[in-house]
């Protein structure tokens, strides 16, 4: 690859993507600078401003590829499956998005500030990968329960997309917020972000069923 080429410039936006989500398996955040995502590269932390302006970028480009990881997991559900009952249905998109915690925990944590601190055009690339999980979603529900009209698929996705951004915050309670709720007098009952997911996904299949 030769100095500045497309290829090059890919890799290495890889490169500094792969870097993060790696250090982002044991820190948070807040925790990672730019600093410390260069020294987890092979190239000098002041050349990672040649391709991403903010750690906030650096983010959003993670999120979007956690974005895209789901959409294929969607698309080769689609391309195996030639028929599934709304229950299965609901089992198999929950389980394609309750495979990538990263993505849910980036959306419930962190999305207000990777969209505030990161330029225009960043932020339509990462719409773009948004807007295919709408459409694979869609796509699912349309193949799988043909019998929903448009109205009916609208009202559904922007009912379970809303949904998707508290699925984290619920399912992955700590001790402290454990012992906060329990002086509260607030009964905590653990439920995984799969049976969540699951449970609203049939009920809002079924009830547009109704």
């Amino acid at each position: 690859m030769s100095r500045g080429s497309p290829e090059l410039t890919a890799a290495r936006k890889e490169e500094i993507i792969a870097a993060c989500a790696k250090l982002n398996e044991t820190m948070s955040f807040k925790e990672i600078t730019i600093k410390e995502i260069g020294a987890a590269t092979s190239f000098t932390r002041t050349s990672i401003y040649n391709y991403f302006e903010t750690k906030e970028e650096i983010f959003l480009a993670l999120l979007q590829k956690e974005y895209e990881l789901w959409v294929e997991a969607m698309d080769t559900v689609m391309a195996d499956q030639v028929a599934m009952t709304r229950d299965e249905l609901a089992q198999t998109i929950a389980r394609t998005l309750t495979d990538r915690p990263r993505l849910l925990r980036l959306l419930s944590m962190n999305l207000y500030d990777m969209e505030a601190n990161s330029r225009p055009e960043r932020l339509a690339e990462f719409k773009v990968a948004y807007g295919a999980s709408l459409n694979a979603v869609s796509r699912m529900v349309d193949k799988y329960a043909p019998e929903m009209d448009e109205a009916a698929r609208q009202q559904f996705l922007y009912a379970f997309f809303p949904f998707i951004y508290g699925i984290y915050p619920y399912t992955s309670v700590t001790e402290k917020q454990k012992t906060a709720m329990e002086q509260a007098g607030i009964p905590y009952v653990y439920q995984s972000a799969y049976d969540l997911t699951y449970t609203c996904l049939k009920k809002m299949l079924n009830a547009k069923e109704a």
